[in-house]
């Protein structure tokens, strides 16, 4: 009796000492109290869009509890929106979840494993409380596509596309099944977008971008969707959106201000005069990047290089953002968004000020799928007041200055005839509230690169006197 006595009180000491070790008890039965601690500030960091911490503390919480169910799918998660997919597959290895089966279908479709996709994102659709409209039409495709390899790259080592004028839009011209077309550069979507006017059902297609030595994407799968609003507001046909899925595979750059975008077979070097900016992406899909205002709000924004204005707030956001409420304009296209010039914005390094801002109303659902609180959307005449290029397979983008040190629209061109449409573009309406200006003075820090600097096999952009 003495006996078991004395070794109840031990092992009741030893819980206790155990319990305070670990910060005392955990709500949730089994985990560890510190593990519990770390996977709610992680939890609570990536809602924010902190990554870097919500990174840090998933790792924290996953080396107390390593087969921890609920740490295990946010490290996967966080993994999936870095595009590690091989880390992502791995965490959830023997986990049946619906949640499970969508960050695994997911690592395995941006990976190029479509029959593996298949299986799980079929698995997902099944729950009735899921609507994942993107995983079902991908589910479709990928047992459509069984055998097939995503972005096969034939052709040259670079290619290069002249841009036609179109303002702030990023139009590319390039071949779909061998038909000159029209296309859009759009970084909020992960895969590539085909009208729906002319290709009723998602497919798999060929696409071939330049002239002399043009390189040519096998097997891209594409969705569909009506692109005949942007068609409109372009005043040209819009056949297709080029997704960041595709980007990534080109190592694409995108420079407006040298009318050019460059596809490769290779990442490039790092150009010497460039910022790096990292990357994170919703699901994999949509691009997201970190910035902050004149307050040093730090806020995470997606990024909508198909919608023509310069960034639109969340309403959180816009209230945090310095902004006089006497400089405030209601656009009169829309009495619902209201307009105003940001005192500063600093990106990548550079610090931008006067920015023209919209208001919430113009986000047109972006937040929707989206489980991180976004501080707002960059729309294309932001964006393309860079030459940017994806790296390290879309990790993170190279920004360098305009060349020109005048960060705003180009100015209106006569409309040239592109070879890939009957029509001509025309600079598109940018949303920007009346009496607004259509630019801001140039970023600071920033030297303009040379005409050397641009990366390698890629000629500096037009108009840059050569050394």
């Amino acid at each position: 009796m003495h006996r078991r006595l004395l070794r109840l009180t031990f092992l009741s000491a030893a819980l206790t000492a155990s319990a305070l070790a670990c910060g005392g008890e955990s709500d949730v039965p089994g985990r560890a109290p510190l593990a519990d601690k770390w996977l709610t500030r992680a939890g609570a960091s990536y809602k924010s869009g902190d990554f870097d911490d919500a990174q840090s503390s998933a790792n924290a919480a996953l080396d107390v509890a390593p087969k921890d169910p609920a740490i295990r799918l946010l490290n996967a998660k966080l993994a999936l929106a870095h595009l590690d997919y091989a880390r992502a597959l791995k965490l959830t290895e023997g986990l049946e979840t619906t949640e499970a089966h969508s960050i695994r279908g997911r690592a395995h479709w941006y990976a190029g494993e479509i029959d593996d996709a298949a299986d799980d994102l079929e698995a997902e659709i099944q729950d009735p409380s899921v609507k994942d409209v993107w995983a079902r039409e991908i589910s479709k495709l990928a047992r459509r596509g069984s055998g097939r390899h995503p972005f096969a790259v034939d052709g040259g080592i670079i290619a290069e596309v002249e841009m036609p004028p179109a303002g702030a839009a990023l139009v590319v011209p390039c071949e779909l099944e061998g038909e000159h077309i029209l296309a859009v550069i759009a970084t909020a979507s992960g895969e590539v977008i085909l009208d729906s006017n002319t290709r009723r059902d998602p497919a798999w297609v060929n696409l071939t971008f330049g002239d002399q030595s043009p390189i040519e994407v096998h097997d891209v799968p594409a969705l569909t969707e009506d692109l005949s609003p942007l068609s409109r507001q372009l005043g040209a046909p819009v056949k297709a959106l080029l997704g960041v899925n595709l980007l990534r595979h080109l190592h694409a750059t995108f420079d407006r201000r040298g009318d050019q975008f460059v596809v490769r077979k290779e990442d490039p070097p790092a150009p010497p005069d460039a910022s790096r900016l990292p990357l994170w992406y919703v699901r994999g899909g949509g691009m997201l990047l970190r910035g902050s205002l004149a307050k040093d709000e730090r806020a995470t924004f997606l990024v909508d290089s198909s919608q023509p204005y310069f960034i639109a707030l969340s309403d959180p956001l816009w209230k945090m953002s310095g902004v006089d409420a006497k400089a405030v304009q209601a656009d009169p296209t829309r009495p619902d968004v209201r307009g105003a010039q940001l005192p500063l914005m600093r990106l990548a390094g550079f610090e931008l000020p006067q920015v023209p801002a919209l208001s919430s109303a113009a986000l047109n659902g972006a937040q929707n799928g989206v489980d991180v609180d976004l501080g707002g959307v960059i729309g294309a005449s932001l964006i393309s007041a860079f030459r940017v290029t994806f790296g390290d397979e879309g990790r993170f983008i190279w920004m360098e200055p305009d060349m020109t040190q005048q960060v705003q629209l180009p100015p209106p061109r006569p409309p040239v005839s592109a070879d890939t449409s009957s029509m001509s573009l025309t600079p598109p309406t940018l949303g920007v509230p009346s009496g607004m200006p259509s630019g801001f003075p140039a970023p600071v820090p920033g030297p303009a690169p040379s005409a050397t600097t641009s990366p390698k096999g890629t000629p500096a952009p037009k108009g840059t006197p050569k050394k």
